[in-house]
């Protein structure tokens, strides 16, 4: 079976939404998220994945060393700014690394597009590499 892992700085939103919208689309694959200072899911990352009909009360933030990151087949970091800390990990080599530089959403509105974006850039993904499973 395939693992996605969706690695930003504080897997409190942009990882989260995308590990919520990805398990929604593709239920027959692993997907991960964590990052590299774990604060807590926000708030309002919860309520714009409501707003579209999915549920991410029940996540919880995690570190990357709390994630089994060894086994992902693609890891995909989120992060935008020099502000954040990407991940430099020593990756297996079968893991395929994306980066989608995804703006740290600050109001519910920046939540939305983020959310937005990510879910375009899944479908995207999903269409590049539709034979995972």
């Amino acid at each position: 079976m395939t693992t996605i892992l969706f690695v930003c700085t504080g897997n409190a939103a942009r990882s989260q939404m995308a590990e919520g919208l990805l398990r929604n689309l593709k239920n027959d694959i692993t997907v991960l998220s964590a990052g590299t200072k774990p604060e807590g899911v926000s708030s309002k990352a919860i309520k714009v994945m409501k707003e579209i009909g999915l549920n991410i009360s029940d996540h919880h933030s995690k570190h990357l060393d709390a994630v089994d990151w060894k086994n992902s087949d693609f890891a995909i970091t989120l992060c935008s700014s020099a502000n954040e800390i990407c991940v430099s990990m020593p990756w297996p080599k079968k893991c395929k690394i994306l980066h989608w530089p995804i703006t740290d959403p600050e109001s519910e509105n920046d939540f939305r597009n983020a959310r937005d974006e990510i879910n375009q850039r899944i479908i995207n993904f999903l269409f590049a590499f539709g034979d995972i499973a």
